[in-house]
Formats: C-alpha cells, structure tokens, sequence
C-alpha cells in the first residue's frame, strides 16, 4: 500500500524546515508520499519550499495561488496524491507528520475500508471542554457519534475520497469528513496523539473566543446546511 499525506501550509515559512525534518524521518520508516500544499502563502512560505524540496525526496509541493480556505488547500493536495491511503494534518507542529505511523499500522491490520483519525491529548482545559461541548453538539445535531472533530491526522481510502461531493472549503472539513465515515458505515478507529505548542507563529483560529466565535459560528452554519441534506 502506498500512502499519501497533505500537510496545508499558510504562512508557515519558519515552521517548515522542522516540517519537512519531521517528514525525512516519516519517509525513512513508510512508503510515504508527502504534498506540502502551499495554500496561498503571503509570506515566505513559497520560496523556502522551493528551497527546501529537492533536499527531501519523496515530498512534492501544490501551490494554490488563492487561498479559499483550509478544505480547499487540503482537496487540492488530495486531488494531486497518488496514494491508495490518503489524508492529512496540520503544518504546526503541533501534532508530529509521524503520528501516521500509527494510522498505518491501523491499516495494515484492518484493511483500506476503514476510516483513521488521532485522538488528542495533553491540551489545555479550555480547549478540551470546548471540543467536547462541539462534540456534543454535533453529536446530538447529526445523529452520530463525533469526538473531537478537528484531531489529526486523518486518513482514509481513495475510493471513500472519491465519493465526496460538495467538499466544503473551510475548516468544515473535519467535520464533513467524519460525518461521511460514519454514514457510510465505514469503521472509525482512533489512536492517542500528543497535543503540543505551535513551533512559531500563531493560530488561524485559535486565538482567543471572539475568534473561536467565528469558527463556532461558521461550523454551526455548516452543520445544519449538513443536517438540511441529510433530510432531502
């Protein structure tokens, strides 16, 4: 099996030299294709992956000139793989390219029809009670078991890939992504992953609750937009 994992990066041009050594490490261990989709970069993003790519075998780069959002950047990278498993994380650091040693292992034992996500721990009690109070009210929105949405990485098969339609552009993601597994009746397992501190820069979202408002806001938007196709 080859396996295939996006990594959107936005305006990470100091975290990904640390990216791309946690990705060498990745390489060495797996059957690994890794796409670092620059999604829309303002800063130096593009010119130290241009830099830096050659020196990594195995790691190619996407570059979305505008960035639309977070799902988008991360459909662009999907669409470039070529991977029979195929899935993604976050540019940040702080979940570590090799956690998905552990999903692999998952799919080794379980076969290609299942869906793989992490399971975070190790954060801090504010963010943990509200992932839960999310979970909870995504859980009792769409009639589905949904625990910590947003955790990484996440990976699936291609051919569940292949049955998306409508993927939203944003942060939505996550969610929709989960949400199919689970209608699809394809298995979820989940392994523990360590939550750490961002390398360098800050969140996009994260930043304090007038901005996770807006993420609420947008995911709340989303869901019932979900739950109104459900119904159809």
């Amino acid at each position: 099996m080859k396996f295939s994992l996006i990594i959107p990066c936005y305006n990470e041009a100091k975290n990904i030299p640390l990216l791309l050594e946690a990705c060498r490490e990745l390489l060495q261990k797996e059957n690994v294709e890794v796409i670092l989709v620059d999604n829309g970069s303002s800063d130096e993003s593009p010119h130290v992956l241009n830099k830096l790519i050659p020196l990594y075998p195995g790691c190619i780069t996407v570059r979305v000139e505008l960035n639309k959002g977070y799902g988008h950047g991360i459909a662009c990278g999907l669409r470039a793989a070529s991977g029979d498993i195929i899935g993604w994380t976050h540019a940040d650091m702080q979940t570590n390219p090799t956690d998905m040693i552990k999903g692999i292992r998952l799919f080794e034992r379980h076969g290609t029809n299942i869906f793989v996500k992490g399971r975070r721990y190790g954060r801090p009690i504010s963010d943990t009670t509200f992932t839960a109070l999310m979970s909870v009210f995504e859980t009792c929105l769409l009639g589905k078991v949904l625990w910590d949405i947003n955790a990484q990485p996440t990976m699936f098969s291609r051919k569940f890939f292949q049955t998306w339609v409508d993927i939203p552009d944003d942060f939505s993601l996550d969610l929709f992504a989960y949400y199919e597994a689970k209608r699809q009746n394809i298995c979820v397992y989940r392994f523990p992953v360590n939550f750490g501190k961002r390398a360098y820069g800050v969140s996009h979202w994260n930043i304090n609750w007038k901005a996770k408002w807006k993420f609420i806001v947008r995911t709340i938007q989303f869901s019932f937009q979900l739950k109104a196709r459900i119904s159809k």
